[in-house]
């Protein structure tokens, strides 16, 4: 009845059977006993939970203290090898913005280059002539694990230098998600790149290469060490032309592959690294000679048409034996010769005593020469930094004292600074700059190689009739005086031509020619000036702008109109 009463009390989910409760009494006798079969539980030994005890508190001390090192003592380090392995910031780099001449002609722009897959490579004209205008750059540099330790466009010389900020624009920036073996899964933009600007300079890049290809004929025929020629407008002191021979392959330095070109370059005895126009400074010789001119006719030192007679030179009592004399010589017996015909045959005896005097004429003296030449811009460098890289001197008695402490200033020395010689250096864009203020009547413009662009002036305190006696000297000086090469049909020419004489034994001389045209209505400003050459050479600075005109006139004749 129990049984009955039992089968059939139920419990949730069904009934309860009695061989769930009851050992099965039939099987008994067949169990092993010592397998404690047979057997509801087995009860756990003392020593088998001690056991089991300090297992447990070993493996917690073990995790545990793995757990610490993880996180409190390398926590940060596997944090940022987490982040490293999972994230990647990358930049985007900005497009370089382009450079081109005045008429947009490119001479800098991008180009997609399979060696530079994260940006674009760098191009540059082919034509010869504007290397230091343009310049060179370096690439973003990475290591051998491909991060970009240096991220940006650095431009090294020329235009990529100076302009660097207005052509770099701004690097954008990416995340890449990596996964466990380090392939990209998926990436975000953060910010987008944004490109630079481009550059539109002001010269003409025909021009520069054709002035180049001619200074290269003759620094090679001569042979000169180098040289430099420049085209100035005189309205608004725009750089319509610049060049300085020999120069460097831009495209060669911005690339850094060719090291046998690129060590021609850095041990060549003609530095063609060296700016000449810019950074180049030589002794101006006669090329100064209309600006001491206007400041001996400013000051009242002597009228246009007073005539002063050069038999081939003047002497004076020598300064260290009484008994003797010292003698300046001129280039020439040129005979009686007022101020416009002194400066058609460069007469060296006329400036001698409108600079430093001589019997009866009044001459500047060293205080006034130095004040009239730094009213022209001399001694100064120009505001741009690319066209104004060297001050260049003006000798003084101040100066001498610090060049020569124990030899004082004398005559003899205002004589030689009054034709460009002694201690006495420029920079052909200094000439350059002077020549346009005689042209333009007065106006000391700063050059400028951008286009378009406002250029600063200050007024040079000579007289329009003053100056109008420099240009018609200047303007001789092309129709039978020294600068007779550049007397040419098309166009109307004024020019001023210097030979400096260089090293003690005058061997070697530098040869100069500045001007501007037309002479009448003067556009233009230009200076040419070869470097080191033999004195025996006669064919110079002349002969290269004569070849440049009659190129203009035959390749751009609207320069000349």
């Amino acid at each position: 009845m129990v049984f009955q009463k039992l089968k059939k009390t139920k419990r949730r989910g069904g009934e309860i059977s009695p061989d769930e409760i009851f050992l099965d009494d039939i099987n008994l006798p067949k169990f092993d006993k010592s397998q404690l079969e047979g057997r509801i539980e087995r009860p756990l030994g003392s020593g088998s939970a001690l056991a089991l005890g300090a297992f447990f508190v070993l493996a917690l001390f073990v995790f545990g203290g793995r757990l610490w090192q993880i996180q409190i003592t390398e926590g940060e380090q596997y944090a940022e090898r987490s982040r490293d392995n999972t994230l990647k910031t990358t930049p985007l780099f900005a497009e370089r913005g382009g450079i081109t001449d005045r008429n947009r002609e490119p001479l800098a722009w991008n180009t997609p280059d399979p060696e530079h897959q994260e940006f674009l490579a760098r191009s540059y004209t082919a034509r010869a002539g504007s290397a230091h205008v343009i310049g060179f750059l370096k690439y973003p540099t990475k290591d051998s694990s491909g991060f970009y330790f240096r991220n940006d466009f650095n431009g090294i010389a020329g235009a990529e230098r100076e302009y660097n900020e207005v052509l770099s624009g701004e690097n954008g920036v990416r995340t890449i998600e990596l996964d466990v073996r380090g392939s990209p899964i998926s990436e975000s933009l953060i910010k987008p790149p944004k490109r630079g600007n481009d550059l539109l300079l002001s010269v003409d890049a025909r021009l520069s290469e054709a002035l180049y290809g001619f200074l290269m004929e003759r620094i090679r025929a001569a042979p000169f060490e180098g040289g430099a020629a420049a085209i100035m407008d005189v309205s608004n002191g725009e750089i319509i032309a610049l060049t300085s021979a020999p120069e460097y392959v831009p495209q060669v330095l911005s690339d850094g592959t060719d090291s046998r070109r690129i060590n021609g370059f850095v041990s060549d005895q003609q530095k063609p690294f060296l700016d000449r126009s810019a950074a180049g400074l030589y002794a101006p010789g006669s090329v100064v000679k209309p600006l001491l001119a206007a400041a001996a006719l400013e000051e009242n030192i002597i009228s246009p048409e007073k005539k002063i007679l050069s038999t081939g030179s003047i002497s004076i009592p020598n300064p260290y034996d009484p008994t003797r004399t010292s003698v300046f010589n001129d280039w020439k017996a040129h005979g009686w010769v007022d101020m416009r015909d002194a400066l058609a045959v460069s007469s060296d005896v006329y400036f001698y005593e409108i600079g430093g005097g001589f019997e009866d004429q009044k001459g500047l003296g060293i205080a006034l020469i130095e004040k009239y030449f730094r009213l022209f811009g001399l001694g100064e460098e120009l505001a741009d930094p690319l066209l104004g890289q060297a001050y260049g001197t003006i000798p003084s008695p101040a100066w001498k004292k610090i060049s020569f402490p124990d030899d004082p200033w004398r005559v003899g020395d205002t004589y030689n600074t009054s034709i460009g010689q002694y201690g006495m250096l420029t920079t052909p864009l200094q000439m350059l700059r002077a020549i346009g203020a005689i042209a333009n009547g007065g106006n000391l413009l700063e050059p400028s190689l951008i286009a378009g662009e406002t250029a600063s002036a200050r007024r040079v305190p000579v007289s329009e009739e003053h100056l109008r006696v420099a240009r018609e000297g200047m303007r001789r000086a092309v129709t039978w005086g020294t600068a007779s090469g550049l007397y040419l049909p098309f166009v109307s020419i004024a020019a001023k031509t210097g030979t400096a004489e260089i090293g003690i034994a005058k061997k070697r001389v530098h040869s100069w020619v500045v001007g501007f045209f037309p002479s009448t209505a003067p556009r233009y400003a230009f200076v040419a000036l070869l470097e080191k050459g033999p004195s025996a050479n006669t064919i110079g600075g002349v002969y290269v702008m004569r070849q440049f005109f009659e190129w203009l006139y035959a390749t751009a004749p609207e320069y000349l109109k």
